[in-house]
């Protein structure tokens, strides 16, 4: 409930994110048949960078304002839709401005400023945008599924809890068993790696197939008091994600990155898919199994880097 994104608004990890989430639901718009979006932590929807808030911290300049000026091919998409919106738009304007006219975008937001800005900014795209005052968990359960039978879940939970990694385990748990033929994306940070390692095998141990993990490291991730990365886990990804990511994620890393030991990108296989159950979708392939990743990351970890999630996940 403390959490605000206007401090961080355009960083390296909202352009990670969003640049993903733009293909993801071009991705599921290649048929005609309507989708609907399910945004669980929406924020205030849009943020201006001249704010206060944004210039107290400035990360958006090593971020979004790397990419504004002659974007890479693979994020000329998500940078032309940037500019279109104006103020910097958080995932449900980008979701909103990609809509056809028979989609439909519901989002939830339970910080009550956050949420009035919410509304303020949708009303008039009322009743395709629908605005709820509802805690994110609660809402995939309830939510769930979407009378459309397509469409895309993105749960992005501020990392304020210590037991965020467990509880967003437990609601893709909880989605999953509602809505099986969803794509669900789901944002994680990057501080030092045990965590994420518990993340994948706390996955593993549910059941879900056909799951995959985009990452993103500025730095090796050795620090647990900063952000070194961060990640975007896709349950169901559409056909393609597999070729799609690498270049998305070699373009952000291009622009953002400040040639740092460790800095990288990857592609990591965590659930096979069941075969013959989606036609849509293929293995991802030429990617690191969750396994390959953990071992790894053992070897590459200094002593005393492990431990519990930092409850402070995303960037100061």
């Amino acid at each position: 409930m403390n959490y605000r994104h206007a401090y961080h608004a355009g960083n390296f990890a909202d352009c990670m994110k969003h640049a993903l989430l733009v293909w993801l639901v071009g991705a599921l718009q290649r048929k005609d048949a309507p989708i609907a979006v399910l945004d669980t932590h929406a924020g205030a929807g849009r943020y201006d960078l001249d704010s206060p808030s944004a210039r107290r911290t400035g990360e958006w300049r090593a971020g979004i304002g790397r990419l504004v000026d002659r974007p890479p091919l693979p994020l000329a998409a998500y940078v032309a839709l940037v500019n279109q919106i104006g103020l910097y738009p958080g995932s449900p304007a980008l979701i909103q401005a990609l809509l056809r006219p028979a989609d439909r975008l519901i989002c939830c937001e339970l910080h009550p400023e956050e949420h009035g800005e919410l509304r303020r900014h949708f009303r008039r795209f009322a009743p395709q945008v629908a605005v709820h005052q509802r805690d994110a968990w609660e809402a995939l359960g309830a939510l769930l599924p979407p009378r459309e039978r397509r469409g895309l879940v993105l749960i992005d939970p501020p990392f304020e809890a210590e037991n965020e990694f467990g509880q967003l385990v437990e609601g893709l748990a909880i989605g999953h068993a509602r809505f099986r033929d969803g794509v669900f994306a789901a944002w994680y940070p990057i501080k030092h790696l045990a965590p994420v390692r518990g993340f994948f095998t706390m996955l593993q141990a549910t059941g879900i197939p056909d799951i995959v993990a985009a990452e993103l490291y500025l730095r090796e991730p050795l620090d647990p008091g900063r952000l070194n990365g961060c990640g975007l886990l896709l349950v169901n990804p559409p056909h393609g994600f597999d070729q799609a990511a690498p270049p998305i994620l070699g373009a952000l890393l291009e622009r953002l990155g400040e040639r740092a030991h460790g800095e990288r990108v990857a592609l990591i296989r965590i659930a096979e898919e069941l075969r013959g159950r989606r036609a849509d979708s293929r293995p991802v392939s030429d990617v690191r199994t969750a396994a390959e990743v953990a071992r790894g990351a053992h070897q590459a970890a200094e002593p005393g880097a492990g431990g519990g999630p930092d409850p402070d996940g995303k960037p100061l």
